[in-house]
Order: C-alpha cells, then structure tokens, then sequence
C-alpha cells in the first residue's frame, strides 16, 4: 500500500464499511416506487367513491357529512381503503427490501435495521393512536394532516439510520400535512402528492443514486 491510488482505495473501502455498519442501506429505491404508486391507487378510489375530481372542492364537505360509523358506506369504504393502501405498502416494502438485502449481500435484519424501525415506529405509533381518537369523536377531516406530520416525523426521526435523502422526504410530508391542516378542501390531493408522486420521486433518485449499479 504505497501509492497514493492504493491508500486512497483503501480509506474509501474503510468508509464503505462504516456506513454500512452504521445505516441500513437495503431500503429499496423501487419499493418506494411500489408504495407511491399503491397510494395513488388508493387516493383515486376515494375520490371515486365520494364523486370528487382532484382540483375541485368538496372534500372537507365530504369528510364532515361522513359518520364514524360502521352503518356509514363511506367511512367503511374510507377505512377498508386506509387499511388495505398500508398493508399493501408495507408488505411490497419489505419483500423488495429483503431482495435488495439479498443482492448487496447484506442482512435483512441487524442492530442497525432494528435501531431504523424503532425510530420509525414511535412517531408512527403516536399518529395512529392520535387518528383512533379522531374517528372516536368523529373528526374525521383531520385525519390526512395527522397521517402526513407524524409519517414525516417518524422519516426524520429515523434518517440517521439510513439514506439522508430520507430526512428531506419527511420534511416535506410535515409541510404538506400542514398544509392539509389549513386547506382541508385539497388534503386528498395533498396526501396522494404526499404519499404518492414524492415516494415514487424518492423512490427512483434511491434507486438511481444509490442501488442501481448494485446488480
């Protein structure tokens, strides 16, 4: 190791090694995709369901005729569409990531993977909880902003633990539940913006930047 090509390789090869010891670097740019794609999907049945265009308003009008209620079609459709966007979402996001596990010959599960679920977790499981409550008191329009603030949160919270690219992405789903909170008319299209067109923008910049030369 006496050239200056050689120490350099191997200084590059030692940070190569911490960062992989340090962040969990098998999130899968294409499961990012995957997600915003299924959240589109989602937001478009409940724009059909409600007889609502994007652009136009109605929606905060919809969301407060709507009861908490199982006799209610449109809460039970709301609902069925929530739960079946997550449970989608979060199944193709952990088969495409253990995939991707596989092909940089990493382990699926680790200290570190382990450290980036509990950080997401916490802020997560508060937002759910805080939505329970919600649709227990029938406030039903303040369920986009809080679902976008605090998957935000849990993004930030857990960045340092995996892509940084991840902390800007969180940022920008806390300003657009913010601004769902204040323009309830458009918090659909602001969660499908949200949920969907930036995971997949996230997605493919991952996926580009960071996985796409791992073959």
């Amino acid at each position: 190791m006496n050239t200056p090509k050689e120490q350099l390789d191997a200084i590059k090869d030692m940070r190569n090694l911490m960062e992989r010891s340090s962040r969990f670097l098998s999130l899968s740019g294409l499961s990012g995709v995957a997600i915003g794609i299924i959240a589109l999907m989602g937001a478009t049945a409940l724009y059909w369901q409600f007889g609502l265009s994007p652009l136009n308003s109605g929606f905060e009008n919809k969301l407060v005729s709507i009861k908490a209620s199982l006799d209610d079609k449109n809460f039970l459709f709301l609902m069925a569409d929530a739960l079946i966007v997550m449970l989608v979402a979060i199944i193709a996001g952990i088969l495409m990531s253990v995939n991707q596990s596989k092909k940089l010959q990493l382990p699926a599960w680790d200290l570190t993977a382990k450290r980036l679920l509990i950080n997401l977790f916490i802020p997560l499981a508060a937002g759910g909880i805080l939505c329970l409550i919600m649709i227990d008191k029938g406030e039903l329009v303040y369920l986009i902003p809080i679902t976008l603030i605090f998957y935000g949160l849990s993004l930030v919270n857990a960045s340092k633990y995996s892509f940084d690219e991840i902390r800007t992405l969180g940022i920008l789903q806390i300003v657009l539940g913010l601004i769902a909170a204040w323009q309830a008319d458009y918090a659909l299209l602001l969660w499908a913006t949200g949920f969907g067109i930036l995971h997949i923008g996230y997605g493919l910049l991952i996926h580009t930047k960071h996985q796409n030369g791992n073959k």
